[in-house]
């Protein structure tokens, strides 16, 4: 009797042990392919530029050199994109170790307020940040999930028309974890746009300005990069559909758990 017991304890644990690699695998195939059209459309497009100049479509050699210039902009963009895709791979395959130490959930969102605040600001929308008088702490790597953090309220404010986000923070002791809720007047599906071609094909130098100074991680790689990031610090990354039932208005929930620390 025990050893069948022994046995279906094994199998069980068998199990649970393929469908988390199966998970795995379906999470690094996705991961892989949002990387390469992250990648692929910029690089396209700036094929397509350079393109034009080649085939003598600007009007003087000014307009072509401020062509390069725009595409020039555009190019170090794309390094800086890359340069974040590759530190998170090297996170998540532990080439570049964490530093997880104890740190203040209320600083981290402190901090990450005072970086967004002034962008919020100009694109006329605002930032709002309630947290318990109760203190918060937590494990993470502090500079790293303040960068993580400030990148997706930098994508929120890309994905609104109007509004203001809500900045939270609670915790569980019971269930030794901290939540950080982000809630943003946009849809949820907003967080699944990935890069867009630019277009060549009545391409002007005004358009070509906004989309270098536009170009960026796009929210849906942006949001696999901060699940990576929160997963290795032992939380995770979630979007929830907070939308009011039967009216116009939606919303998105970023709910972040983290590892709750209770000190003595």
């Amino acid at each position: 009797m025990e050893a069948i017991e022994a046995l279906q304890k094994e199998l069980e644990a068998t199990r649970l042990a393929y469908e988390m690699t199966t998970q795995i695998s379906q999470f690094k195939s996705s991961y892989l392919a949002k990387t390469a059209h992250e990648l692929r459309s910029p690089l396209s497009s700036l094929m397509g530029l350079h393109q034009l100049i080649l085939g003598n479509l600007c009007e003087d050699p000014q307009e072509e050199k401020e062509f390069l210039q725009q595409g020039f902009e555009a190019a170090k963009k794309l390094v800086e994109i890359i340069d974040r895709i590759v530190t998170i791979s090297k996170i998540d395959c532990g080439k570049i170790p964490l530093n997880l130490e104890t740190v203040s959930l209320h600083n981290i969102v402190k901090e990450v307020y005072q970086l967004t605040e002034f962008q919020a600001i100009n694109y006329s929308y605002r930032i709002k940040v309630k947290q318990p008088e109760t203190e918060i702490f937590i494990q993470a790597d502090e500079t790293l999930l303040i960068q993580g953090l400030t990148t997706l309220i930098d994508n929120s404010l890309t994905l609104m028309n109007k509004g203001t986000i809500f900045i939270s923070s609670q915790f569980n002791e019971r269930e030794n974890q901290a939540k950080l809720l982000i809630d943003i007047p946009c849809s949820p599906q907003h967080w699944e746009k990935q890069q867009e071609d630019l277009s060549t094909s009545d391409l002007t130098l005004s358009s070509l300005k906004k989309w270098s100074h536009d170009l960026q991680l796009s929210p849906a790689m942006t949001l696999t990069l901060c699940q990576t990031l929160l997963e290795k610090m032992g939380g995770n990354l979630t979007v929830l559909d907070i939308s009011p039932e039967n009216k116009p208005e939606t919303f998105t929930r970023l709910q972040c758990l983290m590892p709750l620390i209770q000190l003595p």
